[in-house]
């Protein structure tokens, strides 16, 4: 099983700009939120998002470390607009 922090590390390492939040909602080490926010969303769908995210875990995913992943992408702008809200 991954721990948050071990998520956390998956993504930035595909994604070093990242702003990440993991929560394990489940208690259960193996299901997964997660809120990424990147650079390197800007202009990319939200399959292009999660598809980026999936691509730092994939081998965690793969093994079976990590089961279950939601995602929330989102870009800065998008980010600092729902943190004023």
């Amino acid at each position: 099983m991954a721990s948050p922090k071990d998520v956390e590390t998956m993504i930035k390492q595909g994604l070093p700009d990242a702003i990440v939040h993991i929560h394990d909602p489940r208690g259960t080490g193996d299901h997964y939120e997660a809120v990424v926010v990147s650079e390197k969303f800007v202009g990319k769908s939200r399959v292009q998002q999660h598809q980026i995210v999936y691509g730092a875990v994939q081998s965690a995913m793969a093994s079976g470390e990590i089961h279950a992943l939601q995602l929330d992408t989102k870009t800065p702008e998008e980010w600092q607009a729902v943190k004023s809200s």
